[in-house]
Parts: C-alpha cells; sequence; structure tokens
C-alpha cells in the first residue's frame, strides 16, 4: 500500500464499528475524499480529538481497497474550538461543510481553488471577521461559481445586456433585462442585488454595511439558487436561517 500526506479540512465524520470513524474531508492536492481512521473513538486514541469537524489537519493515510485509512493527524489549526463556542458560526460551517460535500461530487479530484476558498471561509468563521451568515452566502456564490454556476449580477441572462435591469430570474441565471424577464421574474431592490454583488467580488465594507432586510433577502435568493443547481435540499440551511 502506498502512504502519502495531506493538508485538509474535516467536514464531517461518521461512527463505523465499535471504535471506527469515517471521516470526510478535503484536501488541498486530492479534493473531497473519505477516509477510515481506526481506533479513534477509543479513550486511548492518540490523534482522535484531532479530526473534528473545521478542523484544519495534516493528515498522513495508507490508500486501500475501497477507503484510504488514517494513520497520522496533526492539528495545524483548531477551527472547531472557536467556532463551536458560537451557535450562528457553527450552524453557518455545517452548511458550509454540506455544500463543500455536496459541490464536490467526484472523490479524489483535486480542486486547490474551491479548497484555499473553504479554508478562507472556515477561518472567518473562527476569527469572526465578518458577520457568520454574510460569510456562507458569499461562499456559496464563490463556490457555485467555480463550478461553472456563477450568478449573473451586471448583465443579462439571457441576452447579455448590461442596460434596462430589472427583474432577477433564478432558472435564467441571475438578473435579466425588462425585454427577457418571464412573468414569474422576481423584482428584489437594487441594494440587494448590490449586496450580492459585494459578496461575489469581496467588498466586505459593503455587505458588512448592509441593511437587515437587504441581508435576508439576498440570503433567500443564494439559498434557492443552491439548491436549484444542486438538484436536491441542503438540509444545514433550515437550521442556520432559524439562528
Amino acid at each position: 500500500m502506498k502512504l502519502y500526506r495531506d493538508e485538509a479540512i474535516v467536514l464531517r465524520t461518521h461512527d463505523l464499528g465499535e471504535a471506527d470513524r469515517i471521516i470526510t474531508f478535503f484536501s488541498r492536492r486530492h479534493g473531497k475524499m473519505r477516509g477510515v481512521a481506526k481506533g479513534v473513538r477509543r479513550t486511548k486514541s492518540r490523534f482522535g480529538a484531532r479530526l473534528e469537524p473545521f478542523s484544519m489537519v495534516d493528515l498522513q493515510l495508507y490508500e486501500g481497497r475501497t477507503l484510504d485509512v488514517v494513520t497520522e493527524a496533526a492539528t495545524l489549526n483548531p477551527y472547531g474550538r472557536s467556532i463551536g463556542r458560537d451557535y450562528d458560526a457553527y450552524t453557518c460551517a455545517c452548511v458550509i461543510a454540506e455544500v463543500a460535500d455536496k459541490l464536490a461530487a467526484i472523490e479524489e479530484e483535486p480542486d486547490q481553488a474551491h479548497y484555499l476558498l473553504l479554508h478562507g471561509a472556515i477561518h472567518a468563521l473562527a476569527t469572526g471577521a465578518h458577520r457568520p451568515a454574510l460569510v456562507v452566502d458569499s461562499y456559496i456564490l464563490r463556490a457555485m461559481a467555480l463550478h461553472g454556476w456563477g450568478l449573473s449580477l451586471y448583465e443579462c441572462a439571457v441576452c447579455g445586456r448590461g442596460e434596462g435591469l430589472a427583474a432577477f430570474h433564478l432558472q435564467s441565471g441571475g438578473v435579466v433585462c425588462s425585454d427577457c424577464a418571464p412573468r414569474a421574474a422576481a423584482y428584489p431592490a437594487p441594494e440587494t442585488i448590490e449586496l450580492l454583488g459585494s459578496l461575489v467580488s469581496g467588498r466586505w465594507d459593503v455587505a458588512d454595511a448592509a441593511a437587515e432586510h437587504d441581508r435576508r433577502a439576498a440570503s433567500a435568493i443564494i439559498a434557492a439558487y443552491l439548491q436549484w443547481h444542486v438538484e436536491r435540499k441542503v438540509r444545514s440551511l433550515r437550521i442556520a436561517e432559524s439562528a
């Protein structure tokens, strides 16, 4: 069997048998992966506590037939400790972990850009850099853009015109002009569209100053857009929305 190392963010864990766990993580060089950590639920485990969700770790693994085996884990950043103290940050981290898991549909497919985006979002939650809800919304928009589902905000999603933008249509992929707007189109406030653009481009001064109703409207659009494309519900969104 081949032994290798990689840097990773732990997304979630599942109990296996009496003492083992399956660890789902997103690594720098191998993308989303799953590995078995044997004996980590025993009190004498040497590295079980290092494999908690949202931690950034340096892993050593053996290649297995079905799942690789985690043989060593060193903590690089214990983000989970800080995130776990804040309920809003924790629920938003759960959303980020679930979205990362769903968007990375193919395991062991390298995606360093998504890994760096994921790391930045978890770090922002752990350090309280911005409101947790804004961090998760920005992450979703950017992650979807990386996977080819970028939201059109500055030109019509149908004809490409940059003028006369009047509505938003989920199925078309973003804002649409008055000529292309279907009957089912929504008409969010200009401030909501500006907030969406700020979250995509990282203009945090604008995003942090946004009004509460604009933040809620933007979050609703982002949640609907995400679930439309992944074609399944993101369960953790319900908890985050009620927090």
